[in-house]
């Protein structure tokens, strides 16, 4: 599965296709099997391809295009790797463009675009909602720290102290037993914390999910610097000998839960400083000029593109096009890449309603 930096990077080169004369396809598929255990999309890709070739001219040259961009799909789709939920293909032969994105993130259902440039805002908003963070899944012995994005394990280092064992012999009393046993838990949570330390710095990590037992935790928390304190996102209680999936249901769930608390804080903060004049603009075409002219530190863009507001919006053109909103969308989150502003998605598309849908922080007025 690619990395956050590649899937950047393929997200930056995809921004970056102009349009053009051939029909480009976005598609996007769910390569979870179904109820029966059987993948579903190759109908889907042998219907929908068939319907689309319809509607244009047989032997034309976006025809011919767009038949070489199926057989070339039909083909990758046939290899791709097993352990992938998920798979984005970006394709134009007449633009000498194949960009095959597999993923561990899961995909609500098989979509097919195909329009005049790459249909981004499916793939931008999958990225955000599964970030680049931290684990660190601990008990009073042993310790393991994942890196997670994309919702795959990217990096995994693993902590052993030596295991304490009661003396019978040699005349050790309870309260030196005792005290033994707290010197060594305390020394294995800072050996523990420096580690996490030095992985957050390393990778740039964010944000933290602690789990661990209850004797563990307290120490943890104790250890913990100002600034890796500030990234904790939630505590969680998790076997240290828990599967990989099991960390990754329950980290990613306390990371929605965060990311959904902090949406609205978000939003309200957007609004106040629209409203008071201050470095924030609202509303698709505002933040479009705002875009163009590179002032914008961060896009707050809503998770579904139909609430967006657009003006003399034009219809779709064919079954598969995109709509007015996911356009404007599209062309938003391309900007955005342009430019090297952050994209954050809100999950609750009410909370932007008021602004269009759509606003953004600035790094400067005009």
């Amino acid at each position: 599965m690619p990395s956050t930096d590649t899937l950047s990077a393929q997200l930056d080169r995809l921004a970056a296709v102009e349009p053009g004369s051939f029909p480009v396809i976005s598609l996007y598929l769910n390569l979870q099997p179904d109820q029966r255990g059987r993948d579903n999309f190759e109908l889907f890709l042998r219907k929908d391809f068939a319907d689309i070739l319809r509607t244009y001219q047989a032997g034309g040259r976006e025809h011919a295009s767009l038949q070489r961009d199926a057989e070339k799909i039909r083909k990758y789709v046939a290899g791709v790797d097993k352990a992938a939920n998920g798979l984005a293909v970006f394709a134009c032969s007449g633009a000498d463009l194949f960009e095959t994105i597999p993923l561990a993130i899961p995909i609500p259902g098989h979509r097919l675009y195909v329009s005049d440039q790459p249909h981004l805002y499916p793939l931008a908003r999958l990225v955000d909602a599964y970030p680049r963070y931290a684990v660190l899944l601990a008990d009073t012995h042993s310790a393991r720290i994942f890196v997670i994005a994309a919702n795959t394990v990217q990096q995994a280092e693993q902590i052993e102290g030596t295991k304490t064992r009661r003396h019978k012999m040699g005349g050790w009393s309870q309260a030196r037993y005792q005290r033994h046993l707290e010197n060594y838990h305390l020394h294995h949570a800072k050996d523990v914390i420096d580690t996490l330390g030095r992985i957050v710095t390393q990778e740039g990590i964010a944000s933290i999910v602690i789990a661990g037992d209850a004797v563990i935790v307290p120490l943890l928390k104790d250890q913990l610097p100002k600034e890796l304190a500030a990234k904790i996102v939630d505590v969680v209680k998790l076997d240290i000998r828990a599967p990989i999936d099991a960390i990754l249901d329950l980290s990613g769930a306390a990371m929605r839960a965060k990311d959904a608390d902090t949406d609205r804080e978000r939003v309200d903060a957007l609004i106040e400083a629209y409203r008071g004049g201050g470095l924030a603009t609202a509303g698709a075409e505002p933040v479009g000029v705002a875009l163009d002219m590179g002032q914008v530190e961060e896009l707050v863009i809503a998770s579904v593109p139909d609430v967006l507001k657009v003006s003399n919006a034009p219809v779709r053109d064919q079954a598969a096009e995109r709509s007015a909103p996911e356009r404007i969308a599209d062309a938003l989150i391309a900007k955005a890449s342009q430019t090297g502003a952050r994209v954050r998605f809100i999950e609750d598309p009410t909370l932007l309603a008021p602004v269009g849908g759509v606003g953004a922080f600035l790094r400067f007025k005009s």
